[in-house]
């Protein structure tokens, strides 16, 4: 879907896969129906509502920060490769499998104090990303979170040494990563 510019759901959908827009580089809007009751969108992004999981978005997305999301799903942003920056609010909670894989693009990340787990592969394919702070509200890490990410140097984490060493899951730091907290290097 090189050239989906657009994507408009209809009252009656009821079911949408997981996956179905990733790699849609060219996709700016995405609207949904207000009759619609299973989905709903908000600065261009595909909302199931009874979960408060953003299930898809695109280059042009901005997450909701009124607490209408809490989860930023599985494929939500896959390969959508001209995305250049996101801001996490605070409302969300977690960031699922792939979510943002393969953005080549996506130099700039804001994640939220509020968000408590990053899910395998989260942020894996990125070569965009420099630099990622993570707040330490942050519990779980899972693995490959950063896999792929070839320019990421730095890892600035708002908590403690200790803190950063009780994180659920986090695999082991790779030399070619600084941690930064509490303005010491690890």
């Amino acid at each position: 879907c090189s050239s989906l510019a657009s994507i408009s759901i209809a009252e009656g959908v009821r079911s949408i896969g997981k996956d179905a827009f990733s790699c849609c580089p060219s996709l700016e809007s995405i609207a949904v129906d207000p009759a619609n009751r299973v989905y709903r969108s908000a600065g261009n992004c595909l909302i199931e509502t009874a979960s408060e999981t953003l299930v898809a978005g695109c280059k042009a997305s901005v997450i909701p920060a009124d607490g209408s999301v809490t989860s930023i799903g599985e494929y939500a942003f896959y390969g959508c490769s001209s995305l250049t920056s996101i801001s996490i609010p605070s409302k969300v909670t977690s960031i699922e499998f792939c979510a943002f894989a393969g953005c080549s693009s996506l130099a700039s990340i804001s994640i939220a104090e509020g968000v408590r787990s990053i899910g395998n592969q989260a942020f894996s394919d990125c070569p965009s990303l420099t630099s990622i702070s993570i707040p330490s509200s942050v519990t779980s890490i899972d693995y490959y979170a950063f896999k792929g990410c070839s320019s990421l140097t730095d890892i600035y984490y708002s908590g403690t040494e200790a803190q950063w060493y009780e994180i659920d899951g986090f695999w082991k730091i790779p030399s070619e990563f600084t941690i930064h907290f509490n303005s010491q290097e690890l």
